[in-house]
Protein backbone atom coordinates (compact mmCIF):
# COMPACT_ATOMS: atom_id res chain seq x y z
CA UNK A 1 0.00 0.00 0.00
CA UNK A 2 1.36 3.14 -1.18
CA UNK A 3 1.98 5.76 1.89
CA UNK A 4 0.83 9.31 1.67
CA UNK A 5 3.54 10.68 1.68
CA UNK A 6 5.60 8.53 -0.68
CA UNK A 7 2.24 10.31 -3.40
CA UNK A 8 3.31 13.40 -2.58
CA UNK A 9 7.16 12.89 -3.05
CA UNK A 10 6.01 11.57 -6.48
CA UNK A 11 4.12 14.37 -7.41
CA UNK A 12 6.93 16.48 -6.36
CA UNK A 13 9.15 14.64 -8.33
CA UNK A 14 7.10 14.63 -11.60
CA UNK A 15 6.15 18.40 -11.60
CA UNK A 16 10.58 19.03 -11.13
CA UNK A 17 10.61 16.91 -14.17
CA UNK A 18 7.61 18.72 -16.23
CA UNK A 19 9.52 22.26 -14.91
CA UNK A 20 13.28 21.32 -16.51
CA UNK A 21 11.24 19.91 -19.87
CA UNK A 22 9.59 23.09 -19.87
CA UNK A 23 12.86 25.12 -18.80
CA UNK A 24 14.76 23.09 -21.96
CA UNK A 25 11.97 23.67 -24.68
CA UNK A 26 12.15 27.25 -23.36
CA UNK A 27 15.38 27.93 -24.18
CA UNK A 28 15.50 25.89 -27.61
CA UNK A 29 12.61 28.20 -28.91
CA UNK A 30 14.42 31.06 -27.64
CA UNK A 31 17.67 29.93 -29.52
CA UNK A 32 15.99 28.99 -32.49
CA UNK A 33 14.46 32.32 -32.80
CA UNK A 34 17.73 34.15 -31.99
CA UNK A 35 19.28 32.22 -35.34
CA UNK A 36 16.05 33.41 -37.09
CA UNK A 37 16.85 37.25 -36.17
CA UNK A 38 20.31 36.61 -37.16
CA UNK A 39 19.78 35.30 -40.64
CA UNK A 40 16.80 37.46 -41.45
CA UNK A 41 19.57 40.31 -40.83
CA UNK A 42 22.12 39.00 -43.05
CA UNK A 43 19.99 38.67 -45.51
CA UNK A 44 18.80 41.99 -45.07
CA UNK A 45 22.14 43.53 -45.17
CA UNK A 46 23.07 42.52 -48.56
CA UNK A 47 20.59 43.76 -49.98
CA UNK A 48 20.86 47.23 -48.82
CA UNK A 49 24.52 46.59 -50.76
CA UNK A 50 23.12 45.63 -54.10
CA UNK A 51 20.93 48.67 -54.27
CA UNK A 52 23.97 51.00 -53.09
CA UNK A 53 25.73 49.59 -55.77
CA UNK A 54 22.96 49.48 -58.73
CA UNK A 55 22.39 53.06 -58.10
CA UNK A 56 25.60 54.13 -58.11
CA UNK A 57 26.52 53.19 -60.92
CA UNK A 58 22.97 53.63 -62.85
CA UNK A 59 24.43 57.19 -61.85
CA UNK A 60 28.09 57.25 -63.78
CA UNK A 61 28.13 59.13 -66.42
CA UNK A 62 30.52 61.93 -66.87
CA UNK A 63 30.77 64.56 -69.85
CA UNK A 64 33.80 66.30 -70.83
CA UNK A 65 35.59 67.97 -73.57
CA UNK A 66 36.98 64.68 -74.42
CA UNK A 67 33.25 63.39 -74.74
CA UNK A 68 30.90 61.15 -73.13
CA UNK A 69 30.83 58.05 -71.23
CA UNK A 70 27.96 56.51 -69.28
CA UNK A 71 27.84 52.12 -67.74
CA UNK A 72 25.31 51.93 -70.75
CA UNK A 73 29.09 52.22 -73.45
CA UNK A 74 30.27 48.60 -71.17
CA UNK A 75 28.46 45.68 -71.14
CA UNK A 76 30.20 44.35 -68.08
CA UNK A 77 28.74 47.40 -66.07
CA UNK A 78 25.44 46.93 -67.60
CA UNK A 79 25.52 43.49 -66.14
CA UNK A 80 26.34 44.37 -62.76
CA UNK A 81 23.80 46.95 -62.43
CA UNK A 82 20.95 43.87 -63.59
CA UNK A 83 22.90 41.43 -61.14
CA UNK A 84 22.80 43.51 -58.12
CA UNK A 85 19.08 44.57 -59.15
CA UNK A 86 18.44 40.37 -59.17
CA UNK A 87 20.64 39.89 -55.60
CA UNK A 88 18.60 42.81 -53.97
CA UNK A 89 15.24 41.24 -54.90
CA UNK A 90 15.63 37.77 -54.12
CA UNK A 91 17.33 38.96 -50.76
CA UNK A 92 14.02 41.06 -49.93
CA UNK A 93 12.20 37.87 -50.54
CA UNK A 94 14.21 35.50 -48.80
CA UNK A 95 14.63 37.08 -45.75
CA UNK A 96 10.96 37.88 -45.64
CA UNK A 97 10.50 34.02 -45.94
CA UNK A 98 12.96 33.28 -43.29
CA UNK A 99 11.69 36.00 -40.44
CA UNK A 100 7.73 34.31 -40.88
CA UNK A 101 7.58 32.01 -38.33
CA UNK A 102 7.22 28.68 -40.26
CA UNK A 103 7.82 24.98 -40.14
CA UNK A 104 11.71 24.10 -41.46
CA UNK A 105 11.21 21.50 -43.88
CA UNK A 106 13.58 19.65 -46.83
CA UNK A 107 12.08 21.54 -49.81
CA UNK A 108 12.57 24.63 -48.12
CA UNK A 109 15.97 24.13 -46.78
CA UNK A 110 16.81 22.72 -50.33
CA UNK A 111 15.20 25.59 -52.08
CA UNK A 112 16.70 28.17 -49.60
CA UNK A 113 20.43 26.37 -50.67
CA UNK A 114 20.11 26.18 -54.38
CA UNK A 115 19.12 30.48 -54.81
CA UNK A 116 21.75 31.35 -52.11
CA UNK A 117 24.55 29.12 -54.02
CA UNK A 118 23.07 30.80 -57.41
CA UNK A 119 23.02 34.24 -56.76
CA UNK A 120 26.36 34.28 -54.73
CA UNK A 121 28.24 33.10 -58.21
CA UNK A 122 25.86 35.70 -60.15
CA UNK A 123 26.80 38.77 -57.94
CA UNK A 124 30.70 37.40 -58.15
CA UNK A 125 30.37 36.99 -61.99
CA UNK A 126 29.49 40.53 -61.79
CA UNK A 127 32.17 41.94 -59.16
CA UNK A 128 34.79 40.10 -61.64
CA UNK A 129 33.83 41.58 -64.67
CA UNK A 130 33.40 44.69 -63.17
CA UNK A 131 36.76 44.86 -61.77
CA UNK A 132 38.51 43.84 -64.81
CA UNK A 133 37.48 46.74 -66.81
CA UNK A 134 37.72 49.32 -63.45
CA UNK A 135 41.33 48.09 -63.98
CA UNK A 136 41.85 48.61 -67.71
CA UNK A 137 40.10 51.79 -67.41
CA UNK A 138 42.88 52.84 -64.95
CA UNK A 139 45.98 51.11 -66.76
CA UNK A 140 44.89 50.58 -70.14
CA UNK A 141 46.15 47.77 -72.20
CA UNK A 142 48.60 48.41 -75.25
CA UNK A 143 48.08 44.94 -76.75
CA UNK A 144 44.64 45.50 -77.65
CA UNK A 145 44.70 49.36 -77.93
CA UNK A 146 42.92 50.31 -74.57
CA UNK A 147 43.94 53.50 -73.77
CA UNK A 148 43.89 54.82 -70.29
CA UNK A 149 40.72 56.46 -69.99
CA UNK A 150 40.24 57.51 -65.95
CA UNK A 151 42.79 60.07 -66.91
CA UNK A 152 40.21 61.62 -68.59
CA UNK A 153 36.95 60.66 -67.10
CA UNK A 154 38.35 60.14 -63.36
CA UNK A 155 34.95 60.83 -61.89
CA UNK A 156 33.60 58.27 -63.85
CA UNK A 157 36.05 55.59 -62.67
CA UNK A 158 35.76 56.74 -59.25
CA UNK A 159 31.79 56.08 -59.11
CA UNK A 160 32.55 52.88 -61.08
CA UNK A 161 35.37 51.28 -58.24
CA UNK A 162 32.83 52.75 -55.47
CA UNK A 163 30.09 50.29 -57.45
CA UNK A 164 32.64 47.79 -57.74
CA UNK A 165 33.59 47.41 -53.97
CA UNK A 166 30.15 47.59 -52.78
CA UNK A 167 29.58 44.54 -54.94
CA UNK A 168 32.50 42.51 -53.67
CA UNK A 169 31.04 42.93 -50.07
CA UNK A 170 27.63 41.79 -51.33
CA UNK A 171 29.84 38.88 -52.42
CA UNK A 172 31.21 38.23 -49.04
CA UNK A 173 27.50 38.33 -47.56
CA UNK A 174 25.98 35.59 -49.71
CA UNK A 175 29.27 33.67 -49.49
CA UNK A 176 28.37 33.74 -45.91
CA UNK A 177 24.86 32.64 -46.65
CA UNK A 178 25.40 29.73 -48.92
CA UNK A 179 27.73 28.37 -45.86
CA UNK A 180 24.89 28.82 -43.43
CA UNK A 181 22.16 27.23 -45.80
CA UNK A 182 23.93 24.42 -46.95
CA UNK A 183 25.13 23.94 -42.93
CA UNK A 184 22.04 23.67 -42.14
CA UNK A 185 20.27 21.35 -45.39
CA UNK A 186 23.15 18.80 -44.77
CA UNK A 187 23.36 19.11 -41.03
CA UNK A 188 19.14 17.78 -41.69
CA UNK A 189 20.82 14.67 -43.00
CA UNK A 190 21.59 11.64 -40.83
CA UNK A 191 25.42 10.76 -40.58
CA UNK A 192 26.25 7.51 -42.65
CA UNK A 193 26.62 4.46 -40.89
CA UNK A 194 29.76 2.90 -40.76
CA UNK A 195 30.45 -0.84 -40.64
CA UNK A 196 33.62 -2.42 -39.32
CA UNK A 197 36.70 -3.51 -41.43
CA UNK A 198 36.63 -6.94 -42.67
CA UNK A 199 39.67 -7.51 -40.97
CA UNK A 200 37.86 -6.94 -37.65
CA UNK A 201 35.11 -9.10 -38.12
CA UNK A 202 36.95 -11.74 -39.46
CA UNK A 203 39.10 -11.54 -36.25
CA UNK A 204 35.12 -11.27 -34.15
CA UNK A 205 34.20 -14.33 -36.14
CA UNK A 206 37.35 -16.57 -35.14
CA UNK A 207 37.03 -15.45 -31.74
CA UNK A 208 33.49 -16.48 -31.36
CA UNK A 209 34.32 -20.07 -33.40
CA UNK A 210 37.00 -20.08 -30.75
CA UNK A 211 35.13 -19.74 -27.66
CA UNK A 212 32.86 -22.43 -29.02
Amino acid sequence: MEKPGEKGDATSDLSSMEMVVDGVKGEEKAGSTSVQTVETLLRIFPMILCVTALVIMLKDSQTNDFGSISYLDLGGFKYTVYANGICAGYSFLSAFCTAVPQTSTMSRAWTLFFFDQILTYVILAAGTVSAELVYLAYKGDEAVTWSEACVSYNGFCRKATTSVIITFAAVACYAGLSFISSYRLFSSYDPPVTYPADKEVENAVFQGFSDS
